[in-house]
């Protein structure tokens, strides 16, 4: 049986096994008790034009919570790869082609303050697990109402499930793994007063040599409502890491030590020689108002500053990278009803500022040496954006969004006299979306969307690792059709959406490697993407049973069929090859059972099929599946303390595998083992100071 039906028919079965069981109680949980925020649609999930994924604290908690990689593979259509502990890479459907490391082409907020720098990079590992109560995750081009990207969108907020009190969890595993967290809420909610502190320590000795990492991150969110009119939130967040990079290895140095980092060759030193690691440093801090000017107008504007420091020891040169920005988002929303329809008028803007300086030098056993170039980075990008819902008798939305776009870059090479400067100007740029969504009873739903998206070379893309200067990119540009089916059965607590699409891509940013593992990029002519991603989950809550509590099943389906259009260069056609660094079929699985007593069972399943590592597609990756538990037990003390005990181990199956490629390598080295079985046990103690509207 080929992988594609066997995968399919795993996702039909899962929910059926257990459709036939009695109804949940009405203390059951589902995603349609969340309301998201993406697009300005404040609807529950079966009802927004957008389609969007919510991850939530307790589905991304399936593993040890050292990231977030367990709990954003729950997603059909994203995949998220951590190459070495701390260093991460968001895939939307296939956005991390561009992503040699971090995370770039995804638009990211983080209580409403964007994250993502001016330059299009984003530094997804500053975060920790209790930074968010939930992460909203929308796939396709975002810009009709956040500016440029094809990549998709990424919001995170943390005070959706706020309640005072206090929490502490420590917890300890294989590799020398160290995990505390700890978090404080005050405030009263009958005031709008709310705060919410947190403190993460995550440190590990890594599964490969050279992969040893420690993160401190604090943060403080709060939340004042001054009037009746408006409500002020501001957050802080600083995060302090170091994780080292072992480098990647060829499949013969792969298949002898998956454990092993890239060793001394072709003039360079290896990797534990170099001394090579990440040292970053972050800070955010903004605040988002909200004022209601009456009960159909509102402003939301969002000011912030942010600094990132980075020092990267690598196994080529030292590069060091100060990188001040800051920014501001703005709109208005009209709400006015038009007979026995609602409709909603969004109209605003966004804008950022980066001055960024980039020194690279030679690496002498991990510090600075000799200075070879020194670059200051202007950054600047906005968009003007505009967007009209309107909701018909409840069975028909239409959304219908724009935005104007541009972005500019200057280059100043401080290191080479004279200076002179280098620009480059993507402007004028529209990006268009139109979503209808049909009603058909109160079960089953139709969403259709049209959308177009442009993304600028990032600055990473346009000064890569090698150092040179690559002004002559383009912006890649696309336009994506998808079609959605949504059946939810709330009465059962089973949902099911069935979502296909197809993205015409152009002049889209392609990565390569050189010798030393120093990247650059070109623009590959043209990428059709086609895709099918299939969700279910299902809630059963037995009444009177006096064993279960309850079970929560989910399954996630996904199916890639990208492929490149008309791509030469040089002497090389790779027209009709497949995209590297996409699996063609991915499927996740989890299954979550609540005993009576606070006994309780986690259970994660994911799957990936072959990937091809280079654009020729000469070489690939071996398909894998990783399996993990979680076994623990939760009691409650006088209403007011809770205690959490739990052990678990993942990649049960022992597998082999190597996670976050590095495509298109030169000498064929891109594989970066992921870790073997291992193990890890915590314990948690919660303290609830009750309130009469304090929700959990």
């Amino acid at each position: 049986m080929k992988p594609t039906f066997r995968y399919l028919l795993l996702l039909l079965f899962i929910p059926s096994i257990s459709f036939s069981q009695d109804q949940p109680t009405d203390s059951s949980t589902t995603m349609d008790e969340i309301i998201v925020r993406s697009f300005e649609q404040y609807r529950k999930p079966s009802s927004t034009t957008a389609n969007v994924k919510v991850i939530t604290l307790s589905n991304a908690s399936g593993n040890n919570k050292s990231s977030l990689v367990s709990g954003f593979n729950t997603v059909a259509g994203v995949r998220m790869e951590e190459r070495s502990p701390g260093s991460y890479r968001i895939n939307i459907r296939g956005s991390s082609l561009r992503s040699p490391f971090g995370v770039r082409n995804v638009k990211v907020y983080w209580n409403g303050i964007p994250i993502t720098d001016p330059g299009g990079n984003t530094y997804f590992n500053q975060f920790a697990y209790n930074n968010f109560s939930t992460i909203e995750i929308f796939k396709g081009p975002p810009g009709s109402l956040y500016g440029a990207g094809t990549g998709g969108l990424v919001m995170m907020n943390n005070l959706d499930k706020w309640q005072p009190g206090a929490s502490l969890e420590y917890m300890a595993g294989s590799f020398g793994l160290k995990n505390v967290f700890a978090s404080a809420s005050f405030g009263k909610t009958e005031s709008g007063n709310r705060n919410h502190l947190t403190y993460a320590h995550n440190e590990s000795d890594g599964y490969r040599e050279q992969t040893a990492m420690r993160r401190d991150n604090v943060s403080w969110t709060t939340s004042l409502k001054s009037s009746e009119k408006q409500e002020l939130m501001a957050s802080l967040l600083y995060t302090d890491m170091y994780y080292q990079t072992p480098g990647a290895l060829t499949l013969t140095e792969f298949e002898a030590n998956p454990k092993a980092s890239r060793p001394a060759g072709g003039g360079f030193p290896s990797a534990v020689n170099a001394k090579a690691a990440i040292f970053q440093k972050t800070i955010v801090a903004g605040f988002a108002n909200q004022y209601h000017f009456s009960s159909a107008f509102r402003n939301n504007t969002s000011l912030y500053g942010a600094f990132a420091q980075i020092k990267n020891a690598a196994i080529r040169n030292y590069e060091r990278r100060n990188e001040p920005h800051f920014g501001g988002r703005s709109s208005f929303i009209y709400s006015t009803k038009i007979n026995s329809a609602t409709l909603n008028l969004v109209g605003g803007g966004e804008f950022q500022q980066g001055y960024f300086n980039t020194q690279v030098s030679k690496n002498r056993n991990g510090n600075p040496d000799t200075l070879q170039t020194n670059d200051d980075v202007n950054y600047t990008t906005y968009c003007i954006f505009t967007q009209a819902d309107i909701e018909i008798r409840e069975n028909w939305i239409i959304t219908a969004g724009l935005s104007v776009n541009k972005s500019k870059v200057e280059f100043k090479r401080l290191s080479v006299y004279p200076i002179t400067a280098q620009r480059r100007t993507y402007k004028n740029e529209l990006a268009p979306r139109l979503s209808v969504l049909r009603k058909i009873g109160q079960e089953l739903s139709v969403l259709a969307t049209v959308a177009t998206g442009f993304s600028p070379p990032t600055v990473a893309e346009l000064l890569p690792s090698t150092g040179n200067i690559s002004t002559d990119l383009e912006a890649e540009k696309g336009t994506n059709y998808e079609l959605t089916v949504r059946y939810n059965m709330k009465r059962q607590r089973l949902n099911f959406e069935v979502t296909g699409f197809y993205f015409n891509l152009h002049d889209a940013l392609v990565q390569r490697r050189d010798l030393s593992g120093a990247d650059f990029f070109t623009n590959a002519g043209e990428v059709k993407e086609k895709g099918l991603e299939i969700h279910s989950d299902y809630t059963f809550a037995p009444i009177g049973n006096a064993l279960i509590d309850n079970i929560v099943l989910q399954a996630d389906y996904t199916y890639n069929h990208f492929r490149y259009g008309s791509f030469i260069k040089g002497t090389s056609d790779f027209t009709g090859k497949e995209v590297p660094s996409v699996p063609a079929n991915t499927f996740s699985a989890m299954a979550d059972i609540y005993l009576q007593h606070g006994v309780y069972v986690n259970s994660t399943y994911y799957t990936a099929s072959r990937i091809f590592l280079n654009d020729a597609n000469t070489f690939s990756a071996k398909s894998y599946q990783v399996l993990g538990a979680r076994l623990g037990w939760k009691t409650t003390l006088k209403s007011k303390y809770r205690i959490n005990l739990y052990a678990g181990a993942d990649n049960l199956l022992d597998e082999v595998y190597s996670l976050g490629n590095d495509i298109n390598a030169a000498a064929n080295r891109f594989y970066n083992a992921a870790p073997r079985r291992n193990y890890y046990a915590g314990i948690s103690w919660q303290w609830l100071a009750h309130s009469k509207k304090a929700t959990l």
